[in-house]
């Protein structure tokens, strides 16, 4: 269960085994005859070669813009542009392959796993093994192999490479074995990466073959690694000086006591045991895909999603890919996106206990608020700050933008990327001070923003924008989209929470917004604007915002409008069959109560083959185009079928599916400061509170609604009959 394995090598680099510490990551093949590990960093994204990209300064234009909307002029948004063409953000790419070749062979006994608890990759045959982690506490890749006569390098040739790419070796012998460097400076500009690897060899001899080494002899060579991404020359001096130091003479075990510490212990604080086969639990990974319906492939799915989110989360938060690829041509960039995938990527961090993810994503947000600010004052003349929707995680400018995606023109994004943030805050009971400024911003934009009404005097969120969708019967920049008053809302009540002293002037303008409105389908509606109609065939939900991720239309407090949303769900189409639509839609049904519905999303993607070997996932059926979505996002999923909280609120099994009878959920962490250990078989279940605080909630189940009261310190055991 925390743990994969695999009886053959990767044959792609997709199929290669993960392991990362949120900085630097290493996806390893695992050949014992080309041992290659690719090495990448969240840092490394390629120039594009063009002027620094600044949003558009439209402010000027914004009042005769919002006129014609609210005037019934669908495609007035269209020609709110600079006229410039679409750009990409900066494309994430790898580093380079550490490459270990050894005589050929015939590998007898042949096995390559990932441990989840430890991080680390580990492959194996009769005369050879190779041992990989990513260090948490040094932050560097750790290889050690043991095999007597290997020729080492470091090598740049890898799937996209630009031929423009400028590369530059060293290999240097040492008293403790070589130091390896590669350079390489980006086509037409002036930054580069450096990669330095200390090659530690322990018996035999070492001798140059430029541009490595070669061992012969040996009993083992430990190697560590680490890549910066500069500008001019990177002094290597240091860095190897750096790197020799931190080994210090020690073994690669040493090593790896140093990091499990801080990986073993976030790892373990959540786990979920469906009460699979032993049999199954015992197939490879690629068995268990090919048994998709089996409890033991979402037993390790779920684990190997928490592994891949912890592994992906430092720096930065996850990418679309991750921290892994081993193309420079990634799909979209290999960006942030902003608006639906590091959204549902990050989701299930707060109540799955990894504030390690949290805390990456708390600080991307901080070192993008001043960019933020500038969309702000750019696009709409606003104090406070606009979110992107796309991020190369250098910029947080809002230029991603064309005719038919005008993202630019989209203010939910902030409120969204800062509802973890929020919630984590929940969960610890106390407010982080860098969270409350990031909300008084955002709250301060929409001071300035919202000033347009309605006929009814309602205040009206023009230009609005529903990401990535058009009314069937207008153009994508229009009025009132249900995410953005969801959005609008939910920012100026959370703002005021955290600032009592603002708060009456920030609650009078939330109860000023237009409300949803239901339409002649039943279902709520995506533009609240009337005479807007539906498109219902779209990958994603972001008018369903209000019930997830937030609490706004829920079945206890707004059963009308969680009806109306139901019917929304019912009716959306898939598009384009991309896994996060599918799983977005599983998070909304579980809000919802719908357990089959969550079930038949499941299996869209279980039996739609997203998933490689790795168990990382990809963004289309038929592992088409490597993608972090559905791996990170699947976790989340389990976890709201489960268990579901608010600060005042615990829901308990609200959509179990059928073919989840039995299981165990332990650790969970709710929203007023309890952790949840829970047990369910078909005659009933077992749920265990320890709360952080004393209060009172309320308590669903399949029974009703009943109150709670939880004492701090004192464990709560709850006996629930059958469903």
């Amino acid at each position: 269960m925390h743990g994969t394995w695999e009886p053959v090598p990767a044959a792609r680099w997709e199929d290669g085994f993960l392991s990362g510490n949120g900085r630097h990551g290493a996806l390893v093949f695992g050949d014992p005859h080309d041992v290659r590990v690719i090495v990448t960093h969240h840092t490394l994204v390629r120039p594009d070669g063009g002027a620094p990209a600044r949003p558009p300064r439209l402010a000027a234009g914004l009042p005769a813009l919002q006129d014609r909307l609210l005037a019934g002029d669908v495609t007035a948004a269209e020609s709110f542009t600079d006229g410039r063409p679409l750009r990409w953000v900066q494309p994430f790419h790898p580093a380079f392959q550490i490459r270990l070749r050894r005589p050929a062979g015939a590998p007898r006994g042949y096995r390559r796993s990932v441990d989840f608890a430890t991080g680390e990759v580990t492959a194996a045959c009769d005369g050879w093994t190779s041992r990989v982690f990513v260090s948490r506490a040094d932050d560097v890749v750790v290889q050690q192999v043991t095999a007597p006569d290997l020729g080492i390098l470091l090598d740049h040739r890898l799937p996209g490479a630009p031929p423009g790419l400028s590369v530059g070796h060293g290999a240097l012998l040492t008293p403790e074995g070589a130091l390896l460097t590669l350079r390489a400076r980006y086509p037409g500009s002036d930054r580069a990466y450096t990669g330095v690897t200390l090659v530690v060899v322990t018996g035999g001899t070492t001798a140059l073959t430029t541009p490595g080494v070669r061992t012969e002899g040996a009993e083992s060579v430990l190697l560590l690694t680490r890549v910066r991404r500069h500008t001019g020359e990177l002094d290597v001096v240091p860095e190897a000086r750096q790197l020799r130091d931190l080994w210090g003479g020690e073994s690669y075990e040493a090593l790896l006591a140093r990091h499990l510490p801080r990986h073993r212990t976030a790892y373990e604080r959540v786990t979920l045991d469906l009460a699979a086969d032993p049999a199954e639990r015992a197939l490879p990974g690629s068995g268990l895909l090919a048994r998709p319906r089996g409890a033991a492939l979402l037993e390790r799915l779920f684990a190997a999603g928490r592994y891949h989110l912890l592994s992906a989360a430092g720096l930065n938060p996850p990418r679309l890919t991750g921290l892994w690829t081993g193309d420079w041509d990634t799909a979209w960039s290999g960006a942030f996106t902003l608006d639906a995938n590091l959204n549902l990527q990050t989701a299930s961090a707060p109540a799955a206990a990894l504030p390690e993810v949290t805390e990456a994503l708390a600080g991307f947000i901080r070192r993008q608020l001043s960019d933020w600010r500038e969309n702000a004052a750019a696009v709409f003349g606003a104090r406070g700050v606009v979110a992107p929707a796309h991020s190369d995680g250098e910029s947080g400018f809002a230029y991603h933008f064309s005719r038919e995606y005008p993202l630019h023109l989209w203010t939910a994004g902030a409120d969204w990327l800062l509802k973890p943030l929020v919630d984590h805050d929940e969960i610890r009971g106390a407010h982080d001070p860098g969270t409350a400024a990031a909300l008084a911003e955002v709250a301060s934009f929409y001071e300035d923003f919202l000033t347009r009404t309605d006929e009814d005097g309602r205040l009206a969120v023009v230009p609005s924008y529903s990401p990535e969708n058009r009314p069937a019967n207008g153009s994508w920049g229009a009025v009132n989209a249900a995410m953005d008053l969801s959005a609008a809302r939910h920012a100026l009540l959370t703002a005021a929470r955290y600032h009592p002293e603002r708060a009456e002037a920030w609650r009078a303008l939330a109860d000023r917004l237009a409300p949803h409105r239901i339409n002649a389908d039943g279902a709520l509606a995506e533009w609240a604007w009337p005479g807007l109609d539906d498109t219902y065939d779209h990958r994603h939900l972001s008018h369903l915002y209000g019930v997830w991720p937030l609490d706004e239309i829920n079945p206890y407090d707004t059963p009308r409008l969680a009806a109306a949303a139901h019917r929304a769900l019912e009716l959306r189409g898939a598009e384009n069959d991309s896994a996060h639509g599918h799983l977005h839609h599983a998070l909304v049904a579980a809000r919802l109560r719908d357990g089959d519905r969550v079930a038949r999303a499941l299996a869209h993607v279980l039996d739609g083959d997203f998933f490689h070997a790795s168990l990382m996932s990809a963004h289309y059926p038929n592992r088409d185009v490597y993608n972090a979505d559905a791996a990170h996002t699947l976790p989340a999923v389990l976890i709201e079928m489960l268990v579901q909280s608010t600060p005042t609120r615990l829901v308990l099994l609200p959509a179990l599916p059928a073919d989840c009878p039995a299981g165990e959920l332990r650790g969970v962490w709710t929203r007023f400061g309890a952790a949840v250990d829970l047990t369910w078989t078909p005659r009933g279940a077992r749920a265990v509170l320890r709360p952080g605080r004393t209060l009172r909630v309320e308590l669903h189940t399949s029974s009703g609604a009943q109150p709670l009261d939880l004492v701090a310190g004192e464990d709560r055991v709850l006996t629930l009959g059958p469903r």
